[in-house]
Order: C-alpha cells, then structure tokens, then sequence
C-alpha cells in the first residue's frame, strides 16, 4: 500500500506540473517588457547642418548614457543636396554606404533650401533614398531642416514640403525647424546658431535630444548636460557643454513637443497560474 500511495502521488504531481506549464503559455498578461541591449545601426547622410558639433556622434552618446546602444556613422559634404548624394556627386559615396552596410536607419537631410527653390528634386531626390533605403531592410528619416536665423519665414514653405514628402513616403520626421522655431519664441536670447545658417553647440544638443527622443520614445530628462564620447585611445572626448539652465529647458521643450517616435517593441511576460 505504501508502494502505491507514493506512486499516485507522483503522478499527481507530474500532473500538475505539465498543467501549471499549459496554463502559462495560453494565459494572456498584458504586462509588457522592452528588450535590453538591442543595438541599432543609425546612417546620418546630409551635409554640415548635420556634421556641425557632430550630431551623429552627440546622439550615439547621449543613449550610451542611458545604457542604449544607438551606432551612428554619417555621410556629410558641406552644402551637398540629395541630389549630389544620390549621384556620387562633389566625393559623397551614401549610395555605395547604404549598398554595402547593414542599417537600420537611415537619417536625411536635404540642403536647406532645395525645398524651396528645387521642390521637385527635393521630392524625387527623397523619394528615391526612400525606396532605396527600404530595399536594404531600413526605415528612412528626415530631419526637418531650419530657416536661417536672418529669414525665419523659410520655415513654413520647409515644414510643408518635408511633411509633402514623408506622407508621399510614408516616413517620419525628426522636427528639427519647428523645434528651433519654438526655442526662440520662448527664449529668443538662447543663441541657436554657430553663425546665419549652422547650429550652434546649444543647437546640436536640440536637435540630439530630439532625435534621443524619436530613437527611443523616452523621456529625455535623464541626458547628460555635458555629452561626451570615448576616442581612439579610450579616453574621454568632450562633445558639448552646456548650461545646467539651459539644458533643462531644452529637455522640458523637447519632452513637451508632440511628434511621433518610434513604436517600443514589446514581447508578453507570462504568468503562471496553477488555479485555472
């Protein structure tokens, strides 16, 4: 008897282990949680509205301080135009980038009046990036440029034709223009500009933040005041520094400016409920 008595024990407990493992992999939770670690390869093609206090670099650093691995290279000639990207013109090589590398983005920004003056090379030079982009297995990005700081009435025409062209695309935008814009009507003191037409350091760290933000959909108060980098030797690489003030309220705009971000990925924790 005794001999039975552990057997049918046994079994009810082989039971209700095999039960409890079926109940956790048909129960639905809704608890969610985003994977860690995931690097993402990031391609920066434009010209020195993006190679100015190196952007590509200040937002790789920015998410490494957060434990986000964003790998950022960049194809800049200054004053070149997608045109002159898609044609290998004035020694860019963004086509032969995109052909060879493995990305998952790729970040545009066309020359700052070519939506103006040239809007339908800016359309079809976006464009074919675009559905070249897709070819590879990346998303395409276009940065919204800015009006100079001594005509801000380029602004509307560059929104409207950026905007044109992601829905044409159907891509998204880094809001670039509108942010700068939005800085200076409520610090219009906080200096944005290197010179007429380039950012200046405060500018960079805007934009960063911007594109920190649409990389990862977070909150961006946690970013360094001061962004810094590791150089060839291991040793530390000062990108910006900036003002305690005036990096919180770059952070606050940023935070509060509605644009869409990238969709956090998210895979189901399952629970384990013996009861049902």
């Amino acid at each position: 008897m005794k001999l039975k008595t552990k057997l049918f024990k046994y079994i009810l407990t082989v039971i209700l282990f095999v039960n409890s493992s079926l109940s956790a992999q048909t129960v639905t939770n809704t608890t969610t949680i985003i994977p860690q670690n995931k690097k993402i390869r990031v391609l920066f093609v434009g010209n020195s509205f993006t190679y100015y206090n190196n952007l590509p670099h200040v937002v790789s650093a920015m998410a490494k301080s957060q434990d986000i691995i964003i790998e950022t290279k960049h194809s800049t000639v200054g004053g070149s135009s997608l045109e002159n990207h898609w044609k290998s013109e004035r020694g860019t090589q963004t086509r032969t980038m995109i052909e060879l590398e493995k990305w998952d983005y790729v970040v545009f920004n066309n020359h700052s009046l070519s939506s103006i003056e040239k809007p339908e090379g800016f359309m079809d030079y976006g464009k074919k990036f675009a559905d070249l982009v897709r070819t590879k297995g990346a998303e395409p990005i276009f940065m919204m440029t800015w009006a100079y700081k001594s005509n801000p009435l380029m602004l509307p025409e560059i929104e409207k034709m950026y905007k044109k062209l992601c829905e044409t695309t159907n891509s998204n935008f880094v809001p670039g223009g509108p942010l700068f814009a939005s800085s200076i009507k409520y610090r219009p003191n906080l200096e944005l500009y290197h010179d007429d037409i380039h950012p200046s350091s405060n500018g960079t760290y805007l934009l960063g933040l911007a594109f920190y933000k649409y990389f990862t959909g977070k909150n961006v108060n946690a970013i360094p005041t001061n962004i810094s980098t590791l150089d060839s030797n291991g040793q530390i690489l000062y990108l910006i520094f900036m003002n305690d003030l005036d990096a919180k309220f770059f952070k606050q705009l940023v935070n509060e400016f509605t644009f869409k971000t990238l969709e956090q990925k998210v895979e189901p924790i399952p629970i384990v409920n013996p009861k049902q």
